[in-house]
């Protein structure tokens, strides 16, 4: 049987909820995180891409001595580039975009030194180790069958 006296539930327990403010905290995490996973992968594919397109020439390396480390740190050398090339432009974009960040931003300032430098870490970290494992594969090529390969 309905009630006609239906009180929120807030309400019924005396306390004052700012809808807005808890649904953004809510929902503005799994996007952050998805488009962090999402940058990881990419980042991945684009490593794992060029080590599938270098294979002969990795090969090479290795059959006139090189020797898989360094195979291994020419390929996260290459993911650091990348990073840097990321953390560059996107540190650049957030430092021009201040006044439009600023009115989205809620207890903190649009230029936090601390925060750039802990997110710009942070994806630096996820860059070389999304960029470690082509660079493994890249030195566990038999030369002998990377020269073969076509």
């Amino acid at each position: 049987m309905p009630s006609s006296s239906a009180t929120p539930l807030a309400a019924a327990l005396g306390i004052k909820v700012n809808c807005v403010v808890a649904h953004r905290r809510v929902r503005g995490f799994p996007p952050v995180l998805t488009r962090f996973l999402l940058g990881i992968v990419g980042v991945y594919g684009v490593l794992s891409y060029l080590v599938a397109q270098r294979t002969r020439e990795m090969g090479v390396r290795l059959a006139l001595g090189a020797r898989p480390s360094d195979v291994r740190r020419m390929v996260v050398r290459q993911g650091a580039r990348l990073g840097a090339a990321g953390a560059v432009v996107g540190l650049a974009a957030a430092v021009g975009l201040t006044k439009l960040m600023s009115v989205l931003l809620f207890g903190v300032s649009a230029i936090d030194p601390v925060t750039y430098g802990l997110v710009t870490v942070a994806l630096i970290g996820a860059v070389l180790l999304a960029s470690y494992l082509p660079a493994r594969r890249a030195a566990a090529v038999d030369p002998t069958d990377a020269l073969r390969w076509e």
